[in-house]
């Protein structure tokens, strides 16, 4: 075999390993690393304008690349755990290997570093929510009066009304938004429910196991909060409703309601203009009762 047909074997290799990049998304981090010697960028901008050439060069050449949310206090916590020098681009090489299998990440497929940066700040937020709601309902343990896990009977009954809202929604394509602002940070999780020729509802499964937990974390803490759902369908108006939590159900909200919160922003809350030809409307019947009444027992 020739020099020249190893070299091309090397090229054919290079373009099927899949790498990530570690990316500082804003200028607060990317000056946390700068006290690192190794670390040789003195430029937010310009560093991240090297990182999307890379980003366009590897995706020339037919490699695919993850970009992974690079945090400055996780990677010198990941250093001192393992013994690693931070001041070193190996230690930063495996604390990025390391972001592809447990951190935030997105696929670059192409977009404008503009567009991905929104994208992969939103994945670490959901998944900072997610772990957030998790250890919530984990910490929850057992009911004193039944003996059952408060966390997990909060995940089921949250499964079940999430189940019963789909099943209950008009044909169409379906976003919800549920939101519990009861704990110490506000949660806030959204599903996309979208139905295909058949009329199957197509369900993205971290999406949703995000969305219950959320919900779930509300039932249990007996947290202010509330689903609103909008649906969309060829040739029909857009409807939007929505529930608040009660007990350990959702109680439907009036259609004033449901303009109200539609029309305020979640954080800020300041008036957000309506949208004209939509359908603000009371929730059909989900047709499942709420907490016990009869023995008042509820987690």
């Amino acid at each position: 075999m020739t020099h020249t047909d190893h070299q091309t074997m090397r090229r054919v290799l290079r373009r099927e390993i899949a790498g990530t990049i570690g990316l500082l998304t804003d200028e607060h981090d990317f000056r946390s690393m700068r006290c690192y010697r190794s670390f040789v960028f003195d430029d937010h901008q310009t560093y991240l304008r090297q990182v999307e050439a890379l980003l366009k060069t590897r995706a020339s050449q037919g490699s695919h690349t993850t970009v992974a949310l690079f945090d400055p206090q996780e990677y010198a916590q990941f250093c001192t755990a393992t013994g690693l020098d931070p001041d070193t681009p190996s230690s930063r090489t495996r604390y990025t290997a390391e972001l592809a299998a447990t951190g935030p990440a997105v696929p670059y497929e192409g977009q404008p570093l503009d567009d991905l940066v929104p994208d992969l700040v939103d994945e670490a937020v959901r998944q900072a929510t997610w772990e957030y709601a998790s250890a919530c309902l984990a910490r929850l343990g057992a009911c004193a009066t039944c003996g059952e896990d408060i966390g997990r009977a909060a995940f089921t009954r949250a499964s079940t009304l999430l189940m019963r809202v789909l099943d209950t929604a008009p044909p169409g394509d379906r976003h919800l938004v549920c939101t519990v602002s009861g704990t110490p940070e506000m949660l806030a999780a959204v599903l996309h429910a979208d139905q295909d020729n058949t009329g199957t509802t197509q369900l993205d499964e971290t999406e949703a196991l995000e969305f219950t937990t959320v919900l779930a974390v509300g039932i249990a803490t007996h947290s202010p909060g509330g689903l609103v759902m909008r649906t969309s369908a060829p040739d029909t108006t857009d409807r939007i409703y929505g529930w608040r939590l009660r007990g350990d159900g959702l109680a439907p909200l009036t259609a004033g309601e449901v303009f109200d919160a539609y029309c305020t922003d979640v954080e800020s809350g300041d008036l957000i203009s309506p949208e004209s030809g939509v359908d603000y409307s009371v929730p059909p019947d989900l047709g499942i009762d709420g907490e016990d009444e009869a023995t008042g027992h509820h987690h």
